[in-house]
C-alpha cells in the first residue's frame, strides 16, 4: 500500500519562514507586522526560496529529459509533467516579482 502512484496532498509549510517570524505555525492575529531586519530577511528568503525552487525544477527536468533520450526512463509521461512543473515555478517567481515591484511603486508614489 506504500507504493501508491498518487501521493496524498499535505498541508503546505510556511513560505520563506513566515511562520517563524510571526511566532507560530498559524498566526492568530493578522495585524502583526514584520519590520526592520526581520522584514528584510523574510522578504529576501521568499525570493531565495522561489529562485531555488526554479533552479531545482529545471535541474530535475533536464535530468528526466536526459533519461528519456537515453532510454533509461520507464514512464515517459514524467517528462512533460516535469516541464509543466518548471513552467509553474517560473510563473510563480514572475508573479512574486511583479507583486514586489507593484508594492514598491505604490510606496514610492505615496505621499507622507
Amino acid at each position: 500500500m506504500d507504493n501508491l502512484f498518487i501521493t496524498p496532498i499535505n498541508m503546505m509549510q510556511g513560505v520563506g519562514g513566515i511562520d517563524n517570524v510571526l511566532g507560530g505555525s498559524q498566526a492568530q492575529d493578522n495585524s502583526q507586522k514584520v519590520s526592520g531586519q526581520n522584514g528584510v530577511s523574510l522578504f529576501q528568503s521568499v525570493f531565495e526560496d522561489a529562485i531555488k525552487d526554479v533552479w531545482e525544477q529545471e535541474q530535475d527536468y533536464a535530468r528526466k529529459e536526459y533519461l528519456l533520450a537515453t532510454g533509461q526512463i520507464d514512464d515517459p509521461h514524467t517528462v512533460p509533467i516535469a516541464g509543466a512543473e518548471v513552467q509553474l515555478s517560473i510563473d510563480m517567481l514572475v508573479q512574486i516579482r511583479n507583486k514586489a515591484l507593484e508594492a514598491y511603486n505604490s510606496l514610492i508614489t505615496m505621499s507622507l
